[in-house]
C-alpha cells in the first residue's frame, strides 16, 4: 500500500484521472474533503480529489487543534450534536489517530465560591464521555484542585483572589494539517488520487473541468457522483448559503505566557457560555483564542484584524500575573467557519453539518466542524447512493510514519521534516513545508530562518514516484 504523496505520484494520477470515469470526484482537500475521499476508497469506490491550493490550505490549518468532545453544545441544549463529538473525539484519540491527538489538561480558574455551575457541565461532559466509551485513562473525570495546585498547572495564573480551580481533560490534535495529510495519504494508500494545484473551473453532477495551476492546462475529469467539500467557498460552485465566521488565534511564547502543559479556560467577561483559551502546543508555543466575529468577505488567507488581536489580549490579561501586549504576539493565524445561513449571530449558529443535492447533482458538505470530519464525510458518501457497502472509516487507523529527528534548521523544523514532506506528504514548494506541513510559518522569524535550507531541499531532493 503505497501511501506517499509526491510530485511523481501527483503527475500519474492526474494523467490517470483523465482516462477513466471516477466513481466518486471529491472537490476540496481540507479536513471534509480528504474524509471523504478515505470514506470513498475505502469503500472500494475510484476515487479523485482535486484541491485548488495545497491539502489543508484553508479552514482546516485554522482551527484550535482542539478535538473538543461536544460540551459547548450540551450547554445550549443540543444533546445530539454534542453526543456526536464526544463520539468522534473517542474514535480519534483511541483508534483512527491516537498518534495525531493527545490528553490535554484544561484549568478553570475559580474566584471566591464561583464554580458550582461550570463543575456541573464539566460532569455532564464527562457523563458523554463515559456514553462514548472514551476510557478515562485517556480522558479522566474533571476534578477540583487547590489554589497551590492551580497555580503550578499554570505558572503564569494570576493567583490575587484566586480560590482554587476545575481540571477538565479534553482532546487536542499534534497538528490539523498533519491529521489532513495523514487522511489523504491513507486515501492515496487504498487508490484514490490526491492531485492539488487542480482549479475547478466549471462542476456537474457528472464531473468537473479544471486547471493544473503549474502548467496552465486544462483537463476534465468525468464521474458517477460529484462532492463539493470546499467549506467556506461552497457557495461559489453550487447554490449554498453560508454565513462565514472568522476565529482568530495570537501565537505567544509559551514561557513568557507562563503556560507549561495545561491549557487556561478564560470566560468572557459579560458573557456567557463563551471562552478564550491559552492552548499549550508542543513547540514552545501557545495559541490564544478565539474570536467568533461574521464576515462578508472569503479571502484564500484570512487576516487577524487589530480589533481581534486587543480582544484576545485584554481578555487574557484580566487572569495573568503580567499583562500580554503587542510586543508578546509573534505570530497569529484566523480561519473562517462555514456556518449554515440561519437567524441569530455567528456565535448562536448550528455547528450541525448538512448534505444538499443541487439541481446538477452535485452533493455540497457543509457546516459541521473538524471533530466530526469522518461523520461529515460518511454522510457525503452515502448520499451518492452508488454503493451499499457501508462505511468502515471507524477502524482505518492513519498513516502514521514520522520521520527520524535530525539536527533542527529552525525552531520546530528539521531537514528530515522537509525531505519527509516533501517525498511522501506532496508539499511542492517553501510555503506548504512551513505553512502546511509544520507550522514554522506562524513566526515571520522562524519562516525567514528555514527558507534557504528548504529552497535548497526542494531544488535537490529526490523525489520517488
Amino acid at each position: 500500500m503505497n501511501t506517499s504523496l509526491n510530485a511523481g505520484r501527483r503527475a500519474q494520477d492526474l494523467e490517470a484521472a483523465q482516462q477513466e470515469v471516477a466513481d466518486v470526484l471529491v472537490i476540496g482537500g481540507g479536513v471534509t474533503g480528504a474524509g471523504v475521499a478515505l470514506d470513498a476508497a475505502s469503500r472500494g469506490l475510484r476515487t479523485v480529489l482535486l484541491e485548488a491550493h495545497d491539502l489543508a490550505f484553508g479552514t482546516s490549518r485554522w482551527s484550535s487543534k482542539l478535538v473538543h468532545g461536544g460540551l459547548r453544545y450540551l450547554a445550549k441544549g443540543d444533546v445530539r450534536l454534542a453526543h456526536e463529538s464526544a463520539v468522534e473525539r473517542g474514535i480519534l484519540m483511541t483508534r483512527t489517530a491516537p498518534h495525531l491527538t493527545r490528553t490535554l489538561p484544561m484549568l478553570f480558574p475559580l474566584h471566591g465560591t464561583a464554580g458550582h455551575f461550570v463543575m456541573s457541565g464539566f460532569r455532564a461532559g464527562n457523563a458523554l464521555r463515559v456514553a462514548a466509551r472514551t476510557p478515562a485513562d485517556v480522558l479522566p473525570p474533571p476534578r477540583r484542585v487547590s489554589r497551590h495546585e492551580a497555580h503550578t498547572l499554570v505558572p503564569g495564573l494570576d493567583t490575587r483572589h484566586l480560590t482554587g480551580g476545575l481540571l477538565s481533560y479534553d482532546g487536542q490534535l499534534v497538528d490539523d494539517a498533519k491529521l489532513v495529510v495523514a487522511l489523504a495519504r491513507t486515501a492515496a494508500g487504498l487508490g484514490a488520487k490526491i492531485i492539488t494545484r487542480a482549479k475547478v473551473l466549471t462542476l456537474h453532477g457528472d464531473g468537473a473541468e479544471a486547471e493544473d495551476t503549474l502548467t496552465g492546462t486544462r483537463f476534465t475529469v468525468r464521474a458517477r457522483a460529484v462532492v463539493n467539500a470546499t467549506g467556506v467557498w461552497a457557495g461559489t460552485l453550487a447554490p449554498v448559503s453560508l454565513r462565514p465566521s472568522r476565529g482568530s488565534h495570537l501565537v505567544l511564547d509559551a514561557q513568557r505566557a507562563g503556560i507549561t502543559g495545561t491549557a487556561l479556560t478564560i470566560p468572557v467577561p459579560g458573557e456567557r457560555n463563551r471562552y478564550a483559551f491559552l492552548l499549550p502546543q508542543r513547540n514552545g508555543r501557545v495559541y490564544l483564542g478565539l474570536t467568533d466575529e461574521p464576515v462578508d468577505e472569503i479571502p484564500d488567507v484570512p487576516r487577524v484584524p487589530q480589533s481581534d488581536v486587543d480582544f484576545l489580549l485584554d481578555t487574557a490579561s484580566r487572569f495573568l500575573h503580567r499583562e500580554l501586549t503587542q510586543k508578546d504576539v509573534i505570530g497569529s493565524y484566523a480561519g473562517l467557519r462555514p456556518l449554515l445561513e440561519a437567524e441569530g449571530t455567528t456565535a448562536d449558529l448550528s455547528r450541525h453539518h448538512a448534505t444538499l443535492k443541487a439541481p446538477n447533482g452535485v452533493i455540497t458538505i457543509v457546516g459541521g466542524k473538524l471533530t466530526t470530519y469522518r461523520r461529515m464525510a460518511e454522510d457525503a458518501v452515502d448520499a451518492t447512493n452508488i454503493t451499499q457497502i457501508p462505511c468502515r472509516t471507524r477502524d482505518i487507523r492513519l498513516v502514521d510514519d514520522a520521520p527520524a529527528p535530525t539536527a533542527p534548521i529552525a525552531p520546530g523544523i528539521t531537514e528530515a521534516d522537509v525531505l519527509h514532506a516533501i517525498r511522501h506528504e506532496g508539499a511542492l514548494t517553501i510555503d506548504d513545508v512551513l505553512d502546511r506541513r509544520t507550522r514554522t510559518g506562524l513566526v515571520p522569524q522562524d519562516r525567514a530562518e528555514a527558507e534557504p535550507a528548504i529552497a535548497n531541499l526542494l531544488a535537490t531532493a529526490q523525489e520517488p514516484a
